[in-house]
């Protein structure tokens, strides 16, 4: 397998502007929805910003009020303050049914999107290469699926809206306190540039720690998903107190690089506040000092009415207060960014490359004994091969397979094997043998492209398999691996795993072949029983077994058994030998064990050492040789 890669050192977002662009063109999709929002936001922050602005009457009445002292004065100004007040009333009435619209619209719209997002992200994961997942921890992949993608719901759903009704609230604001007094308003946005000079300096320190925040979750998630995988070892080994320690120093990184980003983010409020809470004096104090000056001039420019300032003073706050919360959610929209440039990362990756043109079809054979292709299921199979003049030719599938000079190495700069060359005719058992490393999983990871060679070739039943398109190939082979995995379902659901259109007699036939029959009508459910949690409820053996029963139904040509029995106890052994021995006739089997009496009866046998075959021949010949396979077979070398 290849070395895993190590985890990538915190940076700045490599591209911020074009990770906001592809967010908002996510949000695209729903801009019916969106437009509506927009909308009600419209409606709830023009209202704010107008009852606010209508105060002015409201104060000009009661000052008006409180000068008459005649009865037919004072009704017609307490008509004309009820009417305003039933007006203000009613708009704020549609403000709160505005209000209510918008966050259930929006609500709707982000958990749609993350739908959309995760669903794009598990189709794209599904076409990627093996190679991406051997690099990188199933952990570390988790965290893409639930942190990252928990950011773009809260920005969804919240700092999107919010942001919007802020800048909307801001425009409102500035509107009316120019109709209320443009020297005033003057006077407010003196401070703007220095608030936005804090806004930026503070966000740019901010968001570079939000994203080393995310990627220490990351890897932290990746720790403890290992650490559980592993927890027997850890126990067996007694290593709880390095696996601590090692917890310790990841969970610190994240706390180190949470409280950083935090930090900065929360800076921003109270900066902003209190020069809100600046501007509010100032402009106190200049308009109380422009009231008096109107007092001794009303004609001049700079008079102003009392009422006019108490209206203004709380606009101040409508066209501050929005700054304040913009500079706030500089927080979210850094991880929202940072969470938002992980999932483009897996978006991204390129997916499996397959030029391949050859594929697999039912087929039978006609009159004249020729293949042809069947629109029914015969039980034949054959290679259908179109050329470049416009023929098409047809191959049985039979399970030939031949590596001719094959080189391969998982990093360009280290090569795994060397010049491999070998065949294998239907119905022949070839296995491998060797220590850890020495090339043999390496080269059935090659039979199923999950991998591609650099150098040589590798024939099936003829056909170049860079021809084969990957997912007709892999429908041709059947795996049995060492760590087995079972999935949530019952027992007859992870058998037919192996064939999703098999019978339930199919099913148990193949039970039968893997002799797994007989402990499986033993469960307290038989088939129908249960699994959970990677098949907790069974031994290994029994997973094991059912592993092998999964590929018996798929009934390939070809047969991986990469260890598939190193987990069977040596008396279960012997009792699917002869099972085994029925799934493999005429069928090409390649065995990877490191119990050799479990390769005896192969055809040939492969010792490969360093990616390079040292030896080859059947058990007799191998033995007569007195090589390194007699060696390891009499005890006097062990492998590692």
């Amino acid at each position: 397998m290849p070395p895993r890669g190590p985890m990538r050192a915190p940076a700045k977002p490599k591209n911020a502007k074009g990770t906001f662009k592809r967010l908002l063109d996510m949000m695209k999709e729903h801009r019916g929805q969106l437009l509506l929002v927009v909308l009600c936001i419209i409606v709830t922050t023009g209202v704010s910003s107008f009852g606010t602005y209508l105060l002015k009457d409201v104060y000009t009445i009661i000052g008006d009020l409180a000068a008459e002292y005649s009865l037919t004065g004072v009704m017609p100004a307490l008509t004309g303050l009820t009417n305003l007040l039933i007006t203000m009333a009613a708009m704020y009435l549609a403000s709160v049914a505005c209000s209510y619209v918008q966050n259930r619209t929006m609500m709707m719209v982000s958990t749609r999107a993350l739908n959309s997002v995760r669903k794009k992200m598990f189709h794209h994961m599904e076409d990627l290469p093996i190679r991406y997942f051997d690099q990188r921890t199933h952990g570390e992949i988790m965290s893409r699926y639930t942190n990252d993608t928990d950011t773009l719901r809260e920005f969804f759903s919240s700092t999107f809206p919010q942001a919007v009704n802020s800048m909307l609230a801001i425009l409102f604001a500035l509107f009316f306190m120019l109709r209320l007094s443009g020297w005033l308003t003057l006077l407010v946005i003196i401070l703007m540039p220095l608030m936005t000079v804090i806004t930026k300096n503070i966000g740019a320190r901010s968001g570079k720690n939000f994203v080393a925040q995310q990627k220490a979750v990351g890897a932290l998630n990746g720790f403890i998903e290992e650490t559980m995988e592993g927890q027997r070892v850890v126990q067996v080994f007694c290593h709880e107190e390095k696996a601590m320690e090692e917890f310790g120093k990841r969970n610190e990184a994240v706390r180190v690089a949470g409280t950083r980003a935090h930090t900065f983010a929360s800076l921003l409020g109270p900066i902003m506040n209190n020069l809100s809470h600046c501007n509010y004096v100032l402009v106190t104090l200049v308009g109380v000092i422009m009231i008096i000056a109107g007092k001794n001039n009303p004609d001049s420019i700079f008079a102003l009415q009392i009422a006019t300032l108490l209206a203004f003073l709380p606009m101040i706050r409508q066209f501050s207060q929005p700054i304040s919360n913009l500079a706030q959610q500089f927080n979210t929209v850094m991880q929202a960014l940072a969470g938002a440039e992980r999932v483009f990362e897996l978006l991204d990756e390129p997916v499996e490359e397959d030029q391949g043109y050859v594929t697999l079809v039912n087929a039978k054979k006609d009159e004249k004994g020729n293949i042809v292709e069947s629109e029914s299921r015969t039980g034949l199979w054959a290679w259908k091969h179109p050329h470049h003049d416009g023929t098409t030719t047809y191959t049985e599938l039979k399970g030939d397979v031949v590596l001719e000079d094959v080189t391969f190495g998982y990093v360009p700069e280290k090569t795994v094997l060397h010049n491999i060359s070998l065949y294998a005719k239907p119905g022949q058992k070839i296995a491998f043998v060797g220590s850890t490393g020495a090339g043999k999983t390496t080269i059935t990871n090659l039979l199923n492209r999950f991998y591609d060679i650099q150098g040589g070739k590798i024939r099936y039943d003829g056909i170049n398999i860079q021809k084969i398109k990957k997912d007709d190939l892999r429908r041709s082979l059947a795996m049995v691996l060492q760590d087995t995995h079972l999935f949530t379902g019952t027992v007859r659901d992870n058998i037919r795993y192996g064939k999703l259109d098999a019978t339930d007699e199919e099913i148990e036939r193949a039970a039968k072949i893997a002799n797994a029959d007989f402990f499986i009508r033993h469960l307290p459910q038989g088939y129908d029983t249960m699994l959970t949690g990677d098949g907790a409820n069974l031994s290994q053996g029994q997973r094991q077994l059912l592993a092998i029963a999964r590929a018996a139904v798929a009934d390939p040509p070809v047969l991986i058994l990469d260890e598939a029995t190193s987990s069977i106890d040596t008396r279960t052994e012997a009792l699917i030998e002869k099972g085994m021995d029925s799934l493999m006739k005429g069928r090409t089997v390649f065995v990877i064990a490191h119990r050799l009496s479990t390769v005896r009866n192969s055809q040939a046998i492969m010792v490969l050492e360093n990616g390079r075959i040292i030896e080859r021949g059947d058990h007799d010949s191998l033995i007569a040789q007195e090589g390194k396979y007699y060696q390891l077979y009499t005890g006097m070398f062990e492998l590692s």
